[in-house]
């Protein structure tokens, strides 16, 4: 099973998959972690790319798409091993980033054609002016109009996405959003642990 935890910068993802990666493990299930971007040569050159001064800019957007693109293929290898080997991969986010940081849906829809869809992404939903006051950065990829209008994508991907993609309230303290997610990965597994139905 391929799981993905999305949101806006902030919500709390690394957090949340430290904690349902170590409940899946003491459940009885074999757990692999990943992370978009990979720490493959791709992965590097996009987190490179990231923290330079025209990030934001268009063309340099483009070529952040492809790059995510590309990783992801390589990410797609080793999920597939992952899932033949019978672990759950739990991912730090997905395609679903680039479709809700990058304009251009169907473009990124047809770049990313040959990437495998989660059976489950988890979106962590947070109010944005907390996010902000969460993240360290300052730069314009931070800005709040932009997380906004981030955010509001997430919330319409899930919404054309009913049948794997679910949306846990973030804003609430870590147990209880741990709790929440717990519940969706439980339902999905068709599992009962601790109470959870």
């Amino acid at each position: 099973m391929y799981i993905c935890l999305e949101g806006i910068d902030g919500t709390g993802k690394s957090t949340q998959i430290e904690l349902l990666s170590q409940w899946l493990i003491d459940s009885g299930f074999k757990v692999k972690k990943v992370v978009e971007p990979t720490g493959s040569e791709i992965g590097l050159l996009i987190r490179k790319i990231l923290t330079s001064p025209d990030a934001t800019s268009s063309n340099t957007q483009k070529i952040l798409a492809l790059l995510f693109a590309a990783d992801r293929l390589t990410l797609m290898e080793k999920i597939s091993k992952y899932e033949k080997e019978n672990k759950i991969v739990i991912s730090d986010r997905s395609f679903y980033s680039s479709l809700a940081y990058q304009n251009s849906e169907d473009w990124i829809l047809e770049i990313n054609k040959f990437v495998k869809t989660p059976d489950l992404a988890i979106l962590l939903d947070l109010d944005v002016n907390l996010a902000i006051s969460r993240c360290l950065k300052t730069d314009e990829f931070e800005k709040k109009s932009f997380l906004i209008n981030v955010r509001e994508k997430y919330i319409e991907l899930a919404k054309n996405n009913k049948n794997n993609f679910k949306i846990v309230n973030a804003n609430n303290g870590e147990n209880k959003v741990n709790s929440d997610i717990k519940k969706v990965v439980a339902s999905l597994l068709g599992i009962c642990v601790d109470g959870i139905d």
